[in-house]
């Protein structure tokens, strides 16, 4: 059955059951001007653009199309299914500093990373997902947190093979890490039914194949685009497919424009912003199949 969403003050209300929708057109909450949207429309509608609707009797048509990206106040924003972020520059700025120094000193890192990661989420909008979000909680796999943390300090070991392993411990928290925040991610409240099926072995192929091509200086941006390819194509529970738009050039010219301008230290926070949302907006849902035509 039909979910509802209506926006009210520039927010999102909902989502609503076809019965309690009509409940709320018969009180007069959702009047003629009212912006609604539901699944399967391309976007935001007056409620009196949509035949049926407040005429009462059989439920409306519904228009053809993919559904909408939310944008940052509350509605509206890109019909191609691309993922949008509207981090503020200091916001983010500030969240990551304290997610490094919950990683350096290890045991705060749990509660660091939930906070980082609530806030990514909350200032992503994904298309036909209202309220996006994330619902882990530190001690989830408190373990695996702090051991990522710890293996940072592995290189003062003094063990020559110490790097070689912990590069390697790293990659397969890396993939515990990753499956976790895919299975707490939200929308209204509610976890979606996502989950990551990539195999350990391939994310820690990939994980040490994005070292290696460091040697060749350019080479990682390409292999980091294809792995991010690699990992939206292991992700299901939906029903459209996640993928990853960007190319190899793309990543490297940005990664250099982002590196040279933090050098010097007072662009930081704007660069930061600036390369967060054009990843975010590299990721997008597609109709299944579509992701094979076009690549």
């Amino acid at each position: 059955m039909a979910s509802w969403f209506y926006a009210s003050e520039g927010k999102q209300q909902g989502p609503f059951a076809e019965g309690q929708f009509r409940d709320l057109i018969a009180q007069g909450i959702v009047r003629p001007d009212t912006l609604v949207w539901t699944e399967g429309m391309a976007g935001w509608q007056k409620a009196a653009e949509i035949p049926g609707l407040l005429g009462g009797g059989a439920p409306p048509m519904i228009p053809a199309g993919g559904s909408p990206m939310m944008g940052g106040g509350g509605y509206g924003g890109a019909a191609d299914g691309s993922l949008t972020a509207d981090f503020s520059a200091f916001g983010l700025l500030g969240r990551s500093i304290v997610f490094v120094i919950g990683i350096l000193l290890v045991i705060p890192a749990p509660w660091a990373t939930v906070w980082f990661y609530q806030y990514i989420t909350s200032h992503i909008q994904v298309p036909g997902r209202p309220n996006f979000g994330f619902a882990g909680q530190p001690m989830d796999i408190w373990w695996a947190l702090m051991l990522n943390a710890l293996l940072t300090y592995a290189g003062a070991t003094g063990i020559s093979f110490a790097p070689l392993l912990a590069a390697i411990a790293n990659a397969f928290l890396a993939w515990v890490i990753l499956r976790w925040i895919v299975a707490n991610l939200t929308s209204n409240g509610e976890r979606l039914p996502l989950s990551f099926q990539g195999s350990a072995i391939g994310y820690v192929g990939w994980y040490l194949l994005m070292m290696i091509s460091t040697i060749t200086i350019i080479g990682w941006a390409w292999v980091i685009a294809f792995w991010m390819r690699w990992n939206c194509r292991n992700i299901e529970g939906t029903r459209r497919e996640v993928v990853f738009n960007g190319s190899g050039w793309q990543i490297l010219w940005r990664s250099v424009v982002f590196t040279l301008a933090c050098s010097l230290i007072i662009p930081i926070p704007w660069m930061l912003r600036w390369y967060g949302c054009w990843f975010v907006s590299q990721f997008a849902l597609v109709d299944r199949g579509a992701a094979a035509r076009a690549y």
